[in-house]
């Protein structure tokens, strides 16, 4: 599992090849010549090994010219040194396999657990879990990967088709292929805001057909709505692991109820009695939630899964990240990516992460225009504009905007927009607007300038406004505004936008408002931890540049050197600017009179 780039083989290859031609030179074997020997690499790219991947390699062996200082996990087009793998070969066996897509920090790693603690407990199966996260963590995918079954399990940990399916968020039916792991006839489970009776007309094409073709039994709830009647926020663990018992029948219903509840105990007993009532009160609403969909024959949705990206997104976006995005980087060639390691800037805004259960709705009539709602947003996905009125020549319908407030702004207009795919619903705007609504009798009521609302049925309406927002309305004039305050800052594009970092994180909001007020000089030179992961994660950079092409320059230093890494960057750049002033003036006596003598 190494590359030697340069060498005339891998280690481990040359000390066989080594030691094999000493043995033969030393008469120390019954070798007359040297034997075939051939040696590859495997796990470049972070790729799994597993039994197809094996079996590659015996069959390259049974080649009339095997092919050696191969490599498998990956498809090298460019020096052809990849072996093809067999997928068909499967040494799967009787276990019962499920796969579980849910939510960063929804529970679903959390409740998989302790499906396999319950299982691994109460009956005589084996059990296997893995869980694949992303380095997003929450707000981000993730895939736990279960198996259990009456023999010692000894598998690859990566399931590649199973019984039971279930998607633990909605959205995830736009990006990522989940029914097609399903064997024919397996489970399908689905977290779904809309009723049974709905849900079915809600899905994409491409996944009615799937569960179609699979022969899927097909089985909804709405976890969210239950948990937030119960009390748990976004915690659905319970009432999706307690489905799941309820479906698949690994346990009778009364002892897998009794086992769930027995765990809840455990696992939350130290956070009270509430606490654990409210999960006891889960499982109770989650076998009554479950409902088996019925579905036709054939296809009957009109919406297709849209794609991943953007139309307008740049080739490399549409080509390699949005593969990244969707879960099929693995597949790409080697060729699709950058020779010299670079990867574009700005590309969290095509994106569209779409995790968020409630977003922020603006009230126009109750706004102060304070921004303090702008200024406190961890991922830049609320923003105001003053812009004059004649902008507002093709703006969609439903649109939102009012005279600006204050004497500088005079004669414009204002608006504040959401992005509702990007917003990740942390409530943290709602929680600082200072502005409430009055009532008839003018008593302040509950409602604020900014409040939650359910994301689905606005989504297409906020996108389109979005989409008008920034690319329609021209950026405030500057000399309108105070850039160093916090109603001035909010009114400058922010140059960190849509980060992977945690809904509600404390962190962002000060990266972002430091973009906002010296973002195109700044030199960022970055500690290694979570601001790491968020600013320079791949498959998507949330730092940009404005429309010059001026903006942050960002490096992660990996160890805790970034004091110094960042003093690195500053001397570099005054050594450049240096340099620059010593060759001007080395090319003083070649320039014209004129010239030369405006210089002195």
């Amino acid at each position: 599992r190494t590359k030697e780039p340069g060498s005339v083989g891998e280690p481990l290859y040359i000390d066989v090849r080594t030691a094999l031609d000493e043995a033969i030179v030393d008469d120390l074997t019954p070798f007359k010549e040297l034997p075939l020997v051939v040696g590859g690499r495997y796990g470049l790219g972070s790729k799994e090994f597993n039994p197809p991947m094996a079996k590659s390699v015996f069959d390259n062996l049974k080649a009339k010219k095997p092919k050696n200082h191969f490599t498998v996990g990956i498809n090298d087009d460019v020096t052809m040194t990849s072996l093809e793998p067999d997928l068909s070969f499967d040494l799967e066996g009787e276990n019962f396999r499920g796969m579980f897509y849910g939510l960063g920090a929804d529970g679903t790693v959390g409740a998989n657990k302790n499906s396999i603690k319950i299982i691994g407990e109460n009956t005589d199966n084996y059990a296997q879990g893995y869980f694949v996260y992303d380095s997003k963590k929450a707000g981000a995918i993730t895939v736990s990967h279960v198996r259990f079954g009456k023999e010692l399990i000894r598998k690859p940990y990566l399931i590649r088709s199973a019984q039971f399916v279930a998607c633990h968020n909605f959205s995830f039916l736009e990006k990522y292929d989940m029914v097609d792991k399903l064997i024919e006839g397996g489970t399908f489970l689905l977290n779904s805001p809309y009723s049974a009776d709905e849900t079915w007309d809600h899905l994409p094409i491409e996944v009615q057909k799937q569960i179609i073709d699979k022969k899927a039994k097909f089985y909804v709830l709405d976890a969210i709505a239950l948990a937030k009647k119960l009390g748990l926020g976004a915690r659905i663990n319970m009432i999706m692991q307690t489905a799941f018992f309820f479906i698949s029948g690994i346990l009778p219903e009364d002892e897998a109820i009794k086992a769930i509840k027995d765990a809840i105990v455990k696992t939350y007993g130290a956070k009270g009695e509430k606490v654990v009532a409210m999960n006891h009160s889960a499982v109770d609403g989650a076998t009554a939630a479950v409902k088996q969909l019925s579905y036709p024959d054939k296809v009957t949705s009109t919406v297709h899964r849209p794609p991943i990206v953007p139309k307008h997104a740049p080739a490399f976006v549409q080509n390699v990240t949005a593969e990244i995005i969707a879960g099929r980087g693995d597949n790409l060639p080697v060729s699709a990516f950058p020779v010299d390691g670079t990867y574009p800037t700005a590309t969290t805004q095509f994106e569209k992460r779409n995790i968020a259960v409630d977003i922020p709705e603006w009230d126009k009539d109750t706004c102060i225009q304070c921004n303090i709602c702008s200024i406190v947003c961890p991922h830049a996905a609320i923003r105001p504009k003053a812009y004059e009125k004649k902008h507002l020549k093709d703006a969609p319908k439903d649109f939102l905007y009012t005279e600006a407030k204050t004497k500088q702004f005079e004669g414009l207009y204002y608006s504040l927009q959401v992005a509702p795919e990007d917003c990740t619903g942390c409530v943290l705007c709602v929680n600082a607007c200072p502005a409430y609504a009055k009532d008839a009798d003018g008593n302040k009521t509950d409602r604020k300038a900014i409040n939650m609302t359910p994301q689905v049925p606005i989504r297409e309406r906020e996108a389109k406004n979005w989409d008008f927002f920034i690319n329609a309305l021209p950026e405030t004039d500057t000399s309108l505004f105070n850039v160093e305050t916090v109603k001035g800052s909010q009114f400058v594009r922010p140059l960190f936008e849509f980060s992977g970092a945690c809904a509600g994180c404390g962190e962002t909001a000060y990266v972002k408002l430091m973009t906002q007020l010296v973002g195109d000089r700044a030199l960022c030179g970055n500690a290694t931890g979570c601001s790491s992961i968020y600013g320079g994660n791949l498959p998507t950079t949330p730092y940009c540049q404005r429309a010059d092409g001026l903006g942050p320059a960002w490096s992660n230093s990996l160890f805790e050197d970034n004091a110094e890494f960042g003093m690195g960057m500053r001397l570099t750049v005054d050594k450049l600017n240096q340099y620059a002033l010593e060759l001007v003036q080395e090319l003083v006596p070649e320039m014209y009179d004129d010239l030369a003598k405006a210089d002195q």
